[in-house]
């Protein structure tokens, strides 16, 4: 039986976030405002084809799984990247929380858009905070640091945006906001997880320290109209 993570974004789009969707029984996608997630029922021709036909003129879906589809005729695969999907059970002791952590709404959206495109923690867009809930750390009314939620299943939900000011790092506020984050969603009786480009050493080794081991690997494919 499949592991219910190995087709999380169809999952997703299918149950705890259909209303942020848009698209038809074979293959949907979230509103472009909100983020470039897309993903198939399965790898039938029919499906894949309906996947291709939510490309939006002049922009791009993404996909994120262990085996996405090949791109179909008309589609140009324009980035593709290994990456890792981690999960934990329990955070680790110790994590310092020292810094004042408040909750972020639509009232800091343009904060939060402002903050991820400089940091570009991941796909962010205009109405990506309305995925899940968001924390912040601030300095003097200033948004130095942010996490939240974004891929949402039945008993799983993404620990995402993660993400510090350059002048902010190294002080332990993603530390704080991730393990925040992902305590609220145990607290719920939910397993956190989270995703890294195979690639990015020191994310893994930081996710690791908080308490995530890898729960298998995923590739984050990018179509667009050839």
């Amino acid at each position: 039986m499949a592991h219910p993570l190995d087709k999380l974004i169809w999952t997703a789009l299918t149950t705890r976030q259909t209303h942020l969707s848009e698209g038809a029984p074979l293959a949907r996608r979230f509103h472009a405002d909100i983020g470039p997630f897309a993903a198939a029922a399965d790898a039938s021709e029919a499906a894949v084809a309906a996947l291709a036909a939510l490309i939006p003129e002049g922009g791009d879906i993404s996909l994120l799984e262990p085996s996405p589809p090949p791109a179909p005729a008309g589609v140009e695969l324009s980035f593709s990247a290994l990456g890792v999907q981690m999960i934990t059970r329990a955070f680790a002791t110790g994590i310092d929380k020292a810094q004042p952590i408040e909750p972020l709404g639509d009232g800091d959206a343009e904060e939060m858009l402002k903050l991820a495109t400089l940091t570009k923690p991941g796909p962010f867009r205009k109405r990506t905070h309305t995925l899940g809930r968001f924390t912040g750390i601030r300095d003097g009314g200033r948004l130095v640091a942010m996490a939240g939620e974004r891929l949402q299943l039945d008993e799983f939900i993404e620990i995402s945006g993660v993400c510090t000011h350059p002048e902010y790092r190294s002080r332990g506020y993603g530390a704080a906001l991730l393990s925040t984050v992902g305590q609220r969603i145990l607290d719920e009786g939910k397993t956190p997880f989270l995703h890294a480009y195979a690639s990015n050493a020191g994310a893994i080794a930081l996710y690791r320290s908080l308490g995530f081991d890898v729960r298998c690997e995923v590739t984050h494919a990018v179509w667009k109209r050839a």
